[in-house]
């Protein structure tokens, strides 16, 4: 019986975390050629990015294109049961600075069904007057294993100096993104510069974002998404939109990530690889999925203990048969 219950136990704790979707932002601070050939960096990168389902990699600076190949390679091998596929937008900005957006994720446990930028669901040119200076690489997702199957993520690393005119634009991106796609379920996540010297708590407040009581803020103001010690800024965001996205949240579960503590890295060790924490949020498994699977759970439970308790009848039946032969050879 002991056996039975470890097994329900242990196969039932697996489904939770399999079966939940964990999503990440994360802004690696100039990616590229240079931290790729770190060894050490991207053994840490790996640890980290592992950890998550799908991924937005900010401020990639991979002109040669070939850092993200080699930190697919290094997920892949590092994580032999799951496959990790990636996207990149264009090399974006509208001078010689240019970063790109990369999504790393899991192509067997989710889909990507489209990859869009702001300004073609607009159906204009992207120029110089836009609001902003990269502008939000978009995705539509579907997730079958999950309790929310398909959303929309608006990924978007802001320019410092031009923060809280971006934040408001962020506004104006969700309502093309929901009119084109039919759907409240939207969640924005990135490097927003949204704290400390690029946007004030009173910025905040003045903010359509912030004002919608639709829209839940799930990395905190008070929370820090930096790594140096001497700073403590929510720069990197996470905000979800609709009912069911929303009700489909794990409580507790979006924080930024603090890997220097997890890997127990100096500071300085811990800026080699980024001066910012990613920030990550679990979706809760599919429901009915999981009453499914976990009936199968108990079922082969059940039935590793039908075997382990006919084995031990056997067991001790041979062993009795054995002792009456003993006592007659004995007579």
């Amino acid at each position: 019986m002991r056996s039975l219950l470890l097994i329900c136990i242990v196969g039932i704790g697996f489904l939770t975390t399999v079966l939940s979707l964990k999503i990440c932002a994360f802004n690696v601070q100039s990616f590229g050629e240079a931290k790729a050939n770190n060894k050490r960096v991207m053994g840490i990168l790996t640890k980290i990015i592992s950890r998550c389902d799908l991924s937005l990699i900010q401020e990639v600076r991979d002109s040669k294109g070939k850092a993200v190949p080699a930190l697919l390679k290094n997920l892949n091998r590092f994580e032999k049961f799951n496959v990790y596929t990636h996207l990149e937008s264009q090399r974006l900005g509208k001078n010689a600075y240019k970063e790109q957006y990369v999504y790393i994720y899991r192509k067997d446990v989710l889909q990507v069904q489209e990859q869009v930028y702001y300004h073609e669901l607009k159906q204009v040119e992207f120029s110089e007057s836009e609001t902003f200076s990269r502008e939000p690489f978009i995705i539509r997702i579907h997730s079958p294993t999950t309790f929310v199957k398909n959303f929309i993520i608006i990924g978007h690393h802001s320019c410092p100096r031009k923060a809280m005119n971006e934040m408001e634009e962020l506004f104006e991106v969700f309502q093309v993104v929901r009119n084109k796609w039919k759907t409240e379920n939207v969640m924005l996540l990135g490097d927003l510069n949204a704290d400390c010297g690029y946007v004030t708590i009173k910025g905040l407040k003045k903010l359509r974002l912030r004002n919608d009581p639709k829209f839940l803020w799930l990395i905190t103001d008070e929370q820090d998404t930096t790594v140096r010690d001497k700073t403590h800024c929510a720069y990197d965001r996470i905000i979800v939109h609709g009912k069911t996205l929303i009700s489909g949240i794990v409580p507790g579960s979006a924080q930024p990530f603090n890997f220097k503590r997890e890997f127990s890295l100096s500071e300085q060790e811990a800026l080699e690889v980024s001066d910012h924490y990613p920030v990550e949020v679990d979706l809760n498994m599919n429901v009915q999925l999981f009453l499914v699977l976990k009936e199968d759970v108990l079922v082969l439970g059940a039935q590793l203990h039908a075997f382990e308790t006919t084995a031990q009848i056997k067991f001790y039946s041979t062993n009795e048969e054995k002792t009456g032969s003993d006592c007659e050879t004995k007579k």
